[in-house]
């Protein structure tokens, strides 16, 4: 390989590598490095030279690989486009005088483990005001399948949740939503008073907006906000990472 490779592999590196190491002083001969090194001490330092070039390599694909996971994890999905009222023929009894909370799911998606737990603290803080219902939709699987899930069980287990089977994704085509983790909730006269996610990134647990938007809206604050981002797989494809990826999310 010729120069050109190297010089455009150091600009590459140099303009990609957040630690802006200089190549010149990693790679620059030192002055002992003279032609007059006897050759065992030339392959010696050749060989202190490559491995300092592997090193170097390895931390910018390390950091590389860093920045990719957490761009992935912050990076939210589509929002849903949610009816402003509750919709019919979905197959799912909303009582009249309590908040409904609706989440949808693919039974698959990892990512919605903190959904559910997050989830679990909001009918902590509600007291009783608020049932939910967490619809999960895997196109062309059966029922026992779907039951079976750890996040079918997870939901169960949860005060007032009821894990809905959307075999035929009537209800989850009823309520527009894009990606596994996406909430809508209802006041007691179906109007619809929240649309998003109540997570602060994919699988992350802990204090987050939408959360905290729930929560103040069953206890009646009105200026609490409407939307947040959702954080998620894809709602009909749990391996699809860059699906409906909505930029107008962006931070």
């Amino acid at each position: 390989m010729g120069t050109d490779f190297f010089d455009c592999l150091r600009t590459s590196i140099q303009a990609h590598n957040p630690l802006r190491l200089s190549w010149n002083r990693l790679f620059a001969p030192r002055r002992s490095d003279s032609v007059l090194e006897t050759p065992g001490k030339t392959r010696g330092l050749g060989k202190s030279s490559i491995f300092a070039a592997a090193v170097f390599l390895w931390l910018v694909l390390i950091l590389s690989g860093a920045h990719a996971l957490l761009r992935y994890e912050s990076t939210p999905g589509a929002p849903g486009t949610p009816p402003s009222l509750w919709p019919s023929h979905t197959g799912i009894v909303r009582p009249p005088d309590k908040f409904t909370l609706v989440m949808l799911s693919h039974p698959d998606c990892p990512c919605t483990r903190a959904s559910l737990a997050e989830l679990e603290r909001v009918v902590a803080r509600t007291q009783g005001q608020l049932v939910g219902f967490i619809v999960f939709s895997k196109p062309e699987s059966s029922r026992a399948e779907i039951e079976s899930s750890d996040l079918w069980h997870a939901a169960s287990r949860i005060p007032g949740i009821t894990p809905v089977d959307d075999q035929r994704g009537t209800a989850s085509q009823s309520f527009h939503g894009y990606v596994s983790g996406q909430t809508m909730l209802y006041d007691p006269a179906g109007r619809l008073i929240f649309s998003g996610g109540i997570t602060s990134g994919r699988g992350h647990q802990g204090d987050n907006a939408g959360a905290e938007a729930v929560i103040r809206r069953v206890n009646g604050d009105g200026q609490a906000p409407k939307a947040t981002a959702v954080f998620g797989c894809a709602l009909h494809n749990p391996n699809d990472q860059t699906a409906k990826e909505d930029p107008s999310w962006r931070q």
